[in-house]
This record gives structure tokens, sequence and C-alpha cells, in this order.
């Protein structure tokens, strides 16, 4: 059964419509609370962090409300990466963790994503019994006023989390001589970033560090690579780096402009894991990885396994087979040897590592070809048009074009009101025939 207000990353939406509202918020902060207090009755701790999002202002102080209401107590450490959230929850020893955000979504979305006390992010069945206190009577929430919980601001989260990324590799690490371009997206990492790469000695261009509530996303970051393609060029950088609102993802481009998506950093992690002895199991993809990126692995003798998409279902599926290196082509990728969920920086900083004796970017990142793959966003009002006898009819129509020459993939976007459609074939026309026959069905 569909979750009632989780999607496939937690809460998103519109602010001020539907979920995304003050009133919601307040019941999301005094639901999740009083799961996870109860959980531990020995303290009652929530950590919460959130991006540059103008609406985030409307939106914490409701969340709190809801969490102190419940009686919890709560720490705020203002922008930060969603993993310097997860990571901060663990070694914070809090009940949970909250990260205020809509990722890459534009900046009139926003919506959170909940961590429990280990900085992994919910089950489906943890949700479920969250949504089943979001629709329950408050009042058998809210705690006695003498129990009501206390709120105080970090400012030092950001420091924190650098601390425990550089902890993760040797102590004389460092960047010096290495030109970066740094695109940040207006977002979460802002701050976090540049100072970590300035830190270990890098030379960083700095692009999307200005965030002003609205620009969170807005052509820049790893939604908007071509930005960075264009500044690596114009500076001769070794490497460019993307992330997204909230740092959760990374896309890269190499030094002679060539863009690096998530598939690409997983087959590269992957074999210097295996050589190195530090990859465990194998690796874990998504319907939505490339099928190039399958047939390396499986050339590399590592195994390969398809979870849903979303970087929260990797990581469940990761657990279940003990591997520690999974992710996405958009650039979701988890390092289970130092992380619970997506880090781009974290990320960043492995390949980086890689590069520092002076491997060119382009040499180490392009180490399989591709299958070519179009992914087409189709926007509707109605998400369940998918069900409709007139889409499954064309979707079966296109397999049948397709036949043994590639791959379609069509869904429901678990973020977004839109419909993805994905085809993967040697025959680029084929490609474009299918997507075009499944899509009319869409439209019309």
């Amino acid at each position: 059964m569909r979750n009632k207000y989780f999607g496939t990353d937690g809460i998103r939406g519109t602010v001020n419509q539907g979920n995304i509202t003050g009133e919601k918020f307040f019941k999301f902060g005094l639901a999740s609370g009083t799961y996870f207090k109860n959980q531990k009755k020995n303290k009652q701790i929530a950590v919460i962090a959130k991006d540059t999002r103008l609406s985030g202002y409307t939106l914490e102080p409701a969340l709190v409300s809801g969490l102190v209401s419940g009686g919890m107590h709560v720490f705020t450490l203002g922008p930060l990466p969603t993993n310097g959230l997860a990571m901060l929850t663990k070694s914070m020893r809090a009940n949970m963790g909250i990260m205020i955000t809509a990722s890459h979504n534009p900046y009139h979305d926003n919506g959170l994503k909940l961590f429990g006390p280990d900085g992994m992010k919910l089950s489906d069945k943890i949700e479920k019994k969250i949504e089943k206190l979001i629709d329950a009577k408050n009042t058998k929430q809210l705690t006695n006023p003498k129990l009501l919980g206390r709120v105080k601001r970090l400012e030092d989260g950001n420091d924190k989390y650098i601390k425990i990324l550089k902890s993760n590799f040797p102590k004389n690490f460092n960047l010096k001589g290495t030109k970066i371009v740094l695109d940040c997206a207006n977002g979460a990492c802002y701050k976090a970033a540049p100072k970590l790469l300035n830190e270990l000695g890098a030379k960083v261009i700095t692009i999307g560090v200005k965030p002003n509530g609205l620009n969170i996303n807005h052509k820049c970051g790893s939604t908007y690579p071509s930005k960075i393609k264009f500044f690596v060029k114009k500076y001769r950088a070794n490497v460019g780096i993307s992330f997204d609102g909230d740092a959760d993802r990374i896309i890269m481009c190499d030094e002679k402009g060539k863009i690096i998506n998530g598939d690409q950093i997983i087959a590269m992690l992957a074999r210097r894991w295996k050589s190195k002895k530090i990859l465990r199991g194998g690796v874990i993809g998504t319907l939505m990885s490339n099928y190039g990126l399958e047939q390396f692995l499986k050339k590399e003798n590592i195994k390969f396994f398809r979870a849903k998409v979303g970087d929260r279902y990797v990581k469940e599926k990761m657990k279940k087979l003990n591997f520690n290196l999974g992710g996405e082509q958009s650039g979701h990728i988890i390092l289970g040897k130092f992380a619970t969920t997506g880090d781009g920086l974290l990320v960043a900083l492995e390949v980086l590592f890689s590069l520092r004796k002076g491997i060119k970017a382009s040499k180490l990142l392009n180490i399989f070809k591709p299958l070519p793959q179009i992914l087409e966003n189709v926007d509707v009002k109605n998400k369940n048009i998918l069900n409709s006898y007139k889409c499954r009819t064309a979707i079966r129509l296109a397999n049948k074009v397709m036949e043994k020459k590639g791959r379609i993939l069509v869904r429901k976007s678990g973020t977004e009101p839109k419909i993805r459609i994905m085809a993967e074939s040697y025959n680029k026309n084929l490609i474009s025939k299918c997507i075009k026959i499944i899509k009319k069905s869409i439209l019309n």
C-alpha cells in the first residue's frame, strides 16, 4: 500500500500547499517526535538541519514547535548537507534527525527527510507508523507543560561535519596543486564544501555559494552541469564538482569538459576498492543504472544488483546483502564504509584522493562505455495516469518495438509531479521512437 505522506525520499511538495505548510509540519514534528521518544525513554533529543530555501524560516519553527510540544529537546544546526545531519544525529546520540530540504527541486518546493538514531533513513514500515501518528488526535501526543522540550542553536555543525569527513583519510592528505571548480547549487553545502577543500590546500573556483533563499538549484548545481563544464574549460581546472541543494548528490566534470555521472564514479570506486581490498560484497545500483555499468562490473568480476530508485532503497539492499558500495546515476552514492546515506562531499574526497598523484580525471573517471540512454520527464497533474489502459497499452507496444535491443523503464517520480521515461539501446532512433509512443499516451 502506498504511503500517504512519504515519497521515495521523505516528504516533499510545493510550499504553502498540501503537506508543505506550517500546520502540517507541526504535526510531522509532533508525530515523529512521539514515535522516536517512545523508542528511548531515557532521553528525548532531535537534531534539525536545513538547506537554504526561504521557506525554511517558515517550516522550521513549526517543526520545532511540534517536537517540543511532544517533549523532545531540539538542537538546530542551520544550513548543513544531508549526510552531515545524519552523521551528527549518530555522533550526538540523538533519537532522531530531520533535514528540511527538497533536495534538487526548485526553491518553491520544500520537504523533510527523517533519520533514525543510527543515521539511517527510515524504512517504509516505520514511515507508516509515523503516518498513523500524524493522523491521530494531537491531544494524545501533547506532553505535560512541565515536560516541554527545550531548543538550542548549535553554530559549529559544519565544523563538526568537516572534522568527521577528514577523519576518514590520512592526516597527510592534501590537495595542493589541484585546481577545482566547485558548484554548491546555492544550497546546503555552500559553507562546508569550500572550507573543506581550501583547508586541504586546493585552489577552488566557487559557483553557487551566494544563496538568497530563492536561487537554490537555479541554473546551477548537479542538475545543471553545463555550468562546471564551462568554468573547468575557462580556468583550465583539473576537475569540476557539482552538488545539489542538500549535497547528497554529486556530478563531476573531467579536465576536458566531459560530464561524469554517478554510474562512472561508482565504476571507478568499485574497481579501486576491489584492488585495495576495501570492497565488500559488490555494488548495488538501481533500475536506472546504465547497462554499460552492469557489463563493466561483470567483466571486473564484481557482483551487481539493482534496487528500486531512491538511495534509501539502495542502502536497504546494501544492508541486506552486506555490501558497502551503491548508488544512482543521478549522483546519489553511498560509501557504506564511511556513511549511512548519500554524501556528495565524501564522494568528492574519495575521488580527489585517487587524483592526488597527478592522475588525470579523464583517465580515472571514464572507464566504461555507457549504453546510449535517454531520460524524459513528463509533467502531469495526476501521476496515476500511468495506471490507465492507454498508458499500459503504449508501454507494452514500446517494449515490443524495443524487443531485445535495449531496455525501457517508465515510473512515477517519487519527489515531483512527473512521469519519468527512460530508454537505452545502441540504436538511438529506436530509443526516440519508444519514448515518443509512451509520451503520446501520457499527454493525449
